[in-house]
């Protein structure tokens, strides 16, 4: 079969000198989704970040478009262990020669073989956590609409047994065999450099699932947006995928319990027919980000009623940029990036009657919803802007490269 590999070459924009002799050269690896998120934005925001700073990049990136092209045996060996990886990664080390390999998603193609390619080339990984993939079948501990934690820190066999990933037995059995078998193998805890977590719930996480708490290191997320236009705003946003774990159906019910509400909805999925033909949701499909900006700079305040933990969501951080408050669960990440009653409000988990409160309280309350905007764009400055993000990325990969030089003295 034809190899997928891509590696792309990025240029670079140095207009300052650094202290280095020659650019820093990073590896980035990622498995790009068959629909494009969050993560993949990411990635590509990073890579330019690290360019435009003088950095030298090269990306590695297989797609999940090739799956379907792909015999089911070798997407499952593949998962396990990619001999393909292994291969061309060793290549990339011989001839680009990085300084560290930053891992985003290495599910399903890459695989953890990943790690064990640099190794063998004395080249640190710093890896960002961005879902729970390492110890949840179905990557965000979330089961029949609720959190379920049943696979922290053991063996995630209930993966298959409840059919988590894909409500498929087979394909679940895949991924917890991966997850197993490089559990044995010391992958996760031994062979990755750094971890990267979004927030300090999310390491607390990832540490009580069994991951070495002194590899940690918190980095959120950022967007690039200049200061918002303060004009008189009105109603609710929701920017997301229709689905189960985005609280589509809280959304909906609060929907009907306040018929006065003014919701506009950006994104499509699965779940829209919950929120379909109702007077007060205005549905408009899936937008481009400038759009996206601009119904957020016209906006209230932003609805989050997801009821898993959520990471760390770009739309909270896009948000915070337009000077945009944000009414979101009190849940996982969501609780501790949203200031309730600062950059906005927290309700109960899948409570659509608390929801319904918080959101006239904001609507009865312009002024009030007004500053909580002024103060979200401050935590913006403050935490999430490329500047900030570029300066914890570079300390990060330094922490890598001098404990990878240790362990080779």
């Amino acid at each position: 079969m034809k190899s997928a590999f891509q590696a792309e070459t990025h240029g670079i924009v140095s207009t300052t000198p650094k202290p280095r002799t020659k650019p820093l050269r990073v590896l980035v690896v990622h498995n790009q989704y068959q629909q494009a998120g969050g993560e993949d934005a990411v990635v590509k925001d990073e890579c330019a970040l690290l360019e435009k700073n003088g950095v030298s990049v090269k990306l590695y990136r297989q797609h999940n478009r090739q799956i379907e092209d792909m015999p089911r045996l070798q997407v499952a060996l593949d998962t396990i262990w990619s001999q393909r990886t292994v291969a061309e990664i060793g290549d990339l080390c011989e001839r680009f020669r990085p300084d560290v390999i930053h891992a985003h998603n290495t599910f399903p193609l890459i695989s953890p073989s990943l790690y064990f390619a640099a190794r063998e080339h004395h080249v640190p990984v710093v890896q960002t956590l961005h879902n729970f993939r390492l110890f949840c079948a179905q990557a965000m501990f979330l089961r029949d609409g609720k959190i379920c934690e049943d696979c922290i820190g053991t063996v995630p066999w209930r993966g298959v047994l409840h059919r988590c990933y894909r409500n498929s037995a087979v394909q679940s059995a895949v991924v917890v065999g991966m997850q197993g078998i490089h559990r044995a193998l010391g992958s996760y805890r031994r062979e990755v450099t750094r971890y990267i977590a979004l927030n300090q719930f999310c390491r607390d996480k990832f540490i009580q699932a069994g991951l070495p708490g002194e590899r940690i290191s918190i980095k959120p997320n950022f967007v690039d947006l200049p200061p918002p236009s303060w004009q008189q705003r009105h109603g609710a946003l929701f920017v997301g995928r229709l689905s189960q774990e985005k609280g589509i159906s809280t959304l909906g019910e609060a929907a009907m319990l306040y018929p006065e509400a003014q919701l506009t909805v950006i994104g499509t999925g699965p779940e829209q027919p919950l929120i379909q033909g109702r007077r007060n949701i205005r549905l408009m499909g899936w937008q481009q980000p400038p759009a996206i900006t601009q119904h957020m700079q016209q906006a209230a305040y932003l609805v989050m009623p997801s009821l898993w933990y959520e990471n760390f969501p770009r739309t909270l951080v896009e948000a915070y940029a337009c000077g945009l408050p944000v009414i979101a669960s009190r849940l996982g990440a969501m609780a501790e990036l949203v200031k309730d009653g600062v950059t906005g409000l927290l309700f109960d988990p899948g409570d659509a009657n608390d929801l319904v409160k918080k959101m006239r309280w904001a609507d009865s309350q312009p002024e009030a919803i007004q500053r909580m905007g002024w103060a979200a764009r401050q935590e913006y400055e403050q935490k999430f802007t490329p500047e900030t993000n570029f300066s914890q990325l570079m300390g990060i990969y330094g922490e890598a490269i001098r404990d990878r030089m240790g362990e080779r003295e």
